[in-house]
């Protein structure tokens, strides 16, 4: 019988510029981890950067395939 295998949560933490391109992007299994990333990110934008369009955005997939594939990606 074939094994099903269940939904796993990969939390994608990315740096967006104002036009859309990912300058940073960390993928991981630990929401923790992720939450604390993407503190960490929201934090350091300075306030220029957030005027013209900079956002530290966090999102979930059910894939590695749906990861972008420049991101880190890490097992834990």
């Amino acid at each position: 019988m074939p094994q099903i295998m269940s939904p796993i949560t990969i939390w994608v933490n990315e740096q967006i510029d104002p036009g859309g391109l990912i300058h940073a992007c960390i993928a991981c299994l630990d929401e923790d981890a992720a939450n604390a990333c993407h503190q960490n990110w929201q934090n350091s934008l300075s306030q220029q950067q957030k005027q013209t369009g900079w956002v530290a955005s966090l999102r979930t997939v059910n894939s590695w395939d749906e990861v972008p594939v420049n991101a880190l990606k890490l097992s834990f």
